[in-house]
């Protein structure tokens, strides 16, 4: 275990070298600056996309757009909020929260211009079914010269859709909530079981299919939200006197990084920067597979809602969960595993219930989770060898649940890393490359939303 660990890391550190940094962080201030900030103006109108104002149940596609961003939060809004923003304080220092806003900022205008992109480059699959993601996109909108491209991105896909993470996550906090305390002592079998159970759970779902899948995120997404938002806030009111301490400290350290790394600025970025695409996944590739889905034929509108995932998931979620984490102390204790910190936290701030309370938030984001990376996954195969054999991923992912439940968190972490890491290198490339197609369509569908508002006055 050890051995794989050590491999894993370094894996992991090349993969996020500084090339990959600039293509991520500089990619999204391009974006940005090359939309003049316009879809960041029309976040009104993107709400009422979102609410079905202007659904057509006849427009290709699976889902409609509230599916599609519920199925994609699923996705993002997972463990990553909870036990990533952990794993980033607690080896980055609380610095690293502002980093992940950052991130996260320049993400919102990444993922308006990738899942534009995903549906303005739509392709069919292997049995002429319309599918959208960075796959798609490349070979309808860069060409079959890029193909090797989009091979690419697939076959990392494979590995960095895989639920790992979530898994080994999902059972470390059954432990500690349930059995470390009814005195039963944490064993490969008993992960093994834990892990086994997990996978019986998610199969039942993800065997139905993407409108499954939707439906069952569409309705568990806000309720998961609510209440963990709900729960912070409750920590967060009930230590008022702190958040000015608590928010100073992270604008100090932000620059610094002097908490956990002795001033080693660039490595906390690349610690927020990391963790921020991990849970968000801004410009990694796999929200645009499920807003590929959606029933529409304006890209853009896709797009803007593809903008609110970041700020739900980073700005909102994460920011929670960091606040609480320094309140409470709880991210300075000396454990780095993840979701216990978290746990420990929740305990300091609600003693008595808030361990319990996390127990069920962390269950619904980690199923939601897993239920949703399933799909992405099997697009990827889908691809590469026929949409007609992209149900056998299924079973590899579902057998990869019992594998996260036993690997210890750092391999987790580090190969999740590491694929999310390649992924993004196809998705972003390709994304700057047809970025004048999305500008041009952007500039025209605000014109004439412009006009259609003056004429309804």
């Amino acid at each position: 275990m050890s051995k794989l660990d050590q491999y894993t890391t370094i894996f992991s550190d090349y993969a996020w070298g500084m090339p990959l940094l600039i293509l991520l962080i500089g990619g999204g201030l391009f974006f940005l600056i090359y939309s003049r900030f316009a879809p960041f103006l029309y976040l009104g109108h993107a709400v009422n996309v979102l609410r079905g104002k202007y659904d057509d149940p006849d427009s290709p596609g699976d889902i409609n757009h509230f599916q599609a961003l519920s199925t994609a939060l699923a996705a993002t809004v997972g463990m990553g909020n909870i036990a990533g923003v952990a794993v980033a304080i607690t080896t980055g220092g609380p610095g690293a929260i502002f980093w992940m806003w950052i991130s996260a900022t320049v993400g919102m205008a990444t993922k308006f211009f990738t899942c534009t992109l995903a549906i303005m480059f739509r392709g069919k699959d292997s049995l002429g079914h319309i599918q959208g993601g960075p796959m798609y996109v490349i070979r309808e909108g860069l060409g079959k010269k890029w193909q090797p491209l989009a091979v690419f991105f697939s076959l990392a896909g494979l590995i960095g859709c895989l639920p790992l993470f979530q898994a080994n996550q999902l059972r470390e906090s059954v432990f500690q909530v349930f059995l470390a305390p009814a005195g039963i002592e944490d064993s490969t079998n008993l992960r093994l079981i834990i892990g086994t159970g997990m996978a019986l759970v998610v199969g039942l779902v993800i065997f139905g299919g993407i409108k499954r899948i939707g439906n069952v995120a569409a309705k568990m997404v806000p309720a998961m939200v609510l209440l963990y938002v709900g729960s912070v806030l409750t920590i967060i009111l009930l230590n008022a006197d702190k958040i000015g301490e608590t928010f100073g400290l992270i604008f100090s350290d932000a620059f610094t990084g002097s908490a956990v790394l002795g001033g080693a600025l660039g490595e906390l970025i690349r610690t927020g920067v990391k963790r921020a695409a991990f849970s968000n996944e801004a410009g990694i590739g796999t929200a645009p597979m499920a807003h590929g889905a959606a029933k529409t034929e304006v890209p853009i509108r896709e797009g803007l809602i593809a903008m609110m995932g970041p700020f739900i998931d980073t700005i909102v979620v994460c920011t929670m969960t960091a606040l609480a984490l320094i309140i409470t102390g709880a991210w300075s204790s000396g454990n780095t595993q993840g979701i216990s910190v978290t746990l420990q936290a929740f305990e300091i701030g609600l003693p008595g219930v808030g361990s319990y309370l996390l127990m069920l938030c962390g269950a619904i984001f980690a199923l939601t989770t897993l239920f949703s990376y399933s799909y992405y996954g099997g697009k990827c195969l889908g691809y590469l060898v026929g949409a007609q054999n992209q149900h056998w991923y299924n079973y590899f992912y579902v057998a990869s649940i019992v594998f996260g439940s036993v690997v210890s968190i750092t391999s987790v972490i580090n190969i999740i890393d590491g694929m999310f890491a390649l992924m993004a290198i196809p998705t972003m490339l390709s994304t700057i490359m047809l970025s004048p197609k999305v500008a041009s369509a952007a500039k025209i569908y605000f014109q004439e939303l412009k006009l259609e508002n003056k004429m309804m006055r």
